[in-house]
């Protein structure tokens, strides 16, 4: 892993710079409190009583089981570590963080959207939120793959924080469009609910398995994708192995494409560092 500390690479801080971290740190809590209140973390409805229920545990047979969203909670505690990294004046002029840090406060503001549009029962627009979140995600993506390292703690601040967010989204994403498809009573489309969960769950498997390969050289962000596509994953396979919507098929693939989510960026980055 290439690593460049050399404050020539660095460059001069402008006001540019210093506006950008001030924006950006500010957007993160108005972002944060913003999406934790909307999830009803205070009070009110939660997500999984909003839009009729059709983001609940037990909507669509790729519904995660509750708990998985728990790692809401520690991807926002990474953004609010990145938030607070990114103002501190040396970092004014990293140039990772220059490269990212608007699109960074780009992902929460629209997780906040999403919140808002699952509470005011849209569930299309939450899809259509949702997708563009992961597009926002996988540029981020892009950019850290292509910029090297600027330093050790930042580097690696800054690449867990969003491969976790990534991962979970590109899951969320898949669960969320077939919440529209069931809340929209489209039939179930030739497949039947099993065929297309399947099909959607092998999906994420794959995703997977293209960032880890694409992203190979930089375990620091690919292994959190896995790790986070993994816990999502898993906790379908969970969510199918009782309760209303038991279904052993899609929980067993679930299972293995937990399992695949998970291995697929370590062998990729073990097998790069080989090389």
């Amino acid at each position: 892993m290439e690593t460049i500390t050399s404050t020539a690479v660095r460059g001069r801080v402008t006001s540019q710079d210093r506006v950008r971290q001030v924006t950006v740190l500010i957007g993160a809590v108005v972002a944060i409190v913003g999406a934790t209140v909307g999830s009803g973390a205070f009070g009110g409805q939660p997500i999984a009583e909003a839009a009729g229920g059709a983001l609940s545990a037990t909507a669509t047979p790729i519904a995660p089981d509750s708990p998985a969203f728990n790692i809401w909670s520690v991807i926002y505690t990474g953004l609010a570590v990145f938030a607070i990294v990114q103002a501190l004046p040396r970092n004014g002029a990293d140039p990772r963080l220059r490269a990212i840090s608007w699109w960074v406060l780009a992902s929460m503001l629209l997780n906040a959207l999403w919140i808002g549009a699952v509470q005011l029962g849209t569930v299309l627009g939450s899809v259509v939120v949702i997708v563009v979140l992961l597009a926002v995600l996988v540029t981020m993506y892009v950019k850290l793959l292509r910029l090297p390292h600027t330093g050790t703690a930042t580097s690696v601040i800054t690449d867990v924080t969003v491969g976790l967010y990534t991962g979970w989204v590109s899951v969320a994403t898949l669960a969320n469009t077939a919440a529209f498809l069931a809340d929209a009573e489209v039939g179930e489309l030739g497949l039947g609910a099993t065929g297309w969960s399947v099909v959607l769950v092998s999906a994420a498997a794959l995703l997977a398995v293209a960032y880890g390969t694409y992203g190979r050289r930089r375990p620091t962000l690919v292994i959190p994708i896995g790790l986070a596509m993994g816990w999502g994953l898993m906790w379908i396979g969970l969510g199918r192995t009782n309760g209303p919507l038991f279904d052993d098929t899609v929980a067993t693939v679930a299972f293995v494409a937990a399992g695949v989510a998970l291995l697929a960026p370590i062998v990729a980055s073990l097998a790069a560092r080989r090389r």
